[in-house]
């Protein structure tokens, strides 16, 4: 409920809900399909220290810079810059945010869909063995059919708005109270199964031993910090959504830091479940966003148990993007809630239904629609995929720190953030006000030249 219709708006029942939500929301397919298949494009080890750095130089600090200005606004995107900074065009920046993430749960919407088809297939033991064609034959004639997939992308768009209409302390941190810690457990058991494969030791090689020739190629930096943010879901809203319902009480930096690490981890333990068992049975690691839903069933088809090994795989990936798309449909729905008066339950049914739509076209991209491309050579998921992570993510993400660093004065900054010693209250405000805006800038620039 909102504070602008006279009633007193929703708020986390702890700090642990809060915690675990926006965790859910940065671990999600982020950590599993797009890092897996990024990773493999990008040289692996390479990829992964640029990575790495992205999350602890910039990605953190990022992700205070998000929380403070959700805490310290305690609205929605738009409406937490329109009551920071009233009269300017900063609220801009938060529209940006609505319309990234509605973009980006629009095709992320899609690709659970086809994760949860798995799961009911690998449940019902279809899946066990290899299909009559190959895996990749049956996933290109089941993508390229116009109706069914759509019938699994509704069901899970459903499923996502019946938790987020119940709203923050009975909806959303409910939900992660249970999803999260499963999803811990799952992914550990899987990540040691894979560590017993015969040639494991490739995999892992591949994941932590970096080519040293590749960190020259800008494509690499645009590529893990554009995943850096899409992993830690800030640019888009969806972080300062979360934080605008904390409690006056509830700290920020331990939280930012803890969320920061534990998101980290997990894409590492989902490049040790996958990466592994890719090379000790052939696979090929650049296969791209097919490589979850055709290289993967492929291999546990081959494996011993393999049969369990799917359900265990796409139960982790179905409860990784339930758990991210929650925070993705919350950022339109708290927007919508305040701007047009609907009730919550009538926001979600609407931004559900309209992010459902947009996601037809994604789906039909596969199939009716495969010659439209809206990027050169890719198909319109690839496309928007392409434009969210590599540009409006971080372009939302520099808006958001000049705003910090630049429009509010240091103090407000510092005061805001939550931090209480002074070389870290100083590093922080020196990362944000200069370093991350040119870096991003500079990057940026480089790919596009280079390309």
């Amino acid at each position: 409920m909102d504070q602008s219709n006279g009633m007193k708006r929703d708020e986390w029942k702890s700090r642990l809900g809060f915690m675990l939500a926006a965790m859910g929301s940065a671990v999600g397919l982020g950590n599993i399909w797009r890092f897996s298949y990024v990773a493999g494009e990008n040289g692996g080890a390479t990829f992964l220290l640029i990575y790495i750095f992205f999350i602890l130089a910039f990605g953190i600090p990022l992700l205070l810079t998000e929380f403070s200005i959700g805490k310290a606004g305690k609205k929605d995107a738009v409406g937490s810059f329109m009551r920071l900074a009233p009269g300017t065009k900063w609220h801009w920046t938060g529209v940006m945010g609505v319309i990234g993430g509605t973009l980006i749960l629009s095709f992320y919407s899609v690709v659970c869909g086809w994760s949860l088809y798995y799961l009911f297939h690998y449940l019902i033991g279809d899946f066990w063995t290899e299909p009559t064609g190959g895996f990749g034959q049956s996933f290109e004639n089941w993508t390229s059919t116009t109706w069914e997939p759509l019938f699994w992308q509704f069901l899970f768009m459903i499923a996502v708005v019946l938790v987020v209409i119940r709203g923050i302390k009975r909806g959303i941190e409910r939900a992660n109270l249970i999803a999260m810690p499963a999803l811990a457990i799952l992914m550990v058991v899987l990540a040691v199964y894979s560590l017993t494969l015969d040639g494991a030791s490739e995999g892992l090689a591949f994941l932590f031993t970096p080519d040293w020739s590749q960190f020259g190629n800008p494509q690499v930096y645009l590529a893990a910090m554009g995943q850096a943010f899409f992993s830690l879901s800030i640019g888009i809203g969806g972080m300062l959504t979360y934080a605008s319902y904390l409690k006056s009480n509830d700290r920020l930096p331990t939280a930012t830091v803890g969320i920061g690490i534990m998101d980290t981890v997990f894409a590492v333990i989902a490049g040790i479940v996958i990466f592994p068992a890719v090379f000790s049975f052939g696979g090929d690691v650049t296969d791209g966003p097919p490589l979850v839903f055709i290289t993967l069933p492929s291999i546990f088809a081959s494996m011993p148990a393999g049969g369990l090994v799917g359900i265990g795989f796409f139960a982790l990936l179905v409860m990784a993007a339930y758990s991210s798309a929650l925070s993705m449909l919350e950022v339109p729905v708290a927007y919508v809630h305040r701007t047009l008066g609907l009730s919550r339950k009538a926001a979600a049914i609407v931004c559900g239904t309209v992010i459902f739509a947009i996601g037809v076209t994604v789906s039909l991209g596969y199939g009716i629609w495969s010659h439209v491309t809206i990027v050169e050579n890719k198909n319109i998921l690839d496309s928007i995929d392409y434009i969210t992570g590599n540009y409006i993510l971080p372009l939302g993400t520099m808006l958001m720190a000049i705003f910090v660093g630049w429009y509010w004065t240091k103090d407000q900054a510092i005061k805001r953030s939550e931090i209480n010693t002074p070389i870290l209250q100083s590093s922080w405000y020196f990362i944000i006000r200069y370093i991350v805006p040119v870096a991003i800038l500079v990057i940026a620039i480089t790919s596009i030249v280079d390309k």
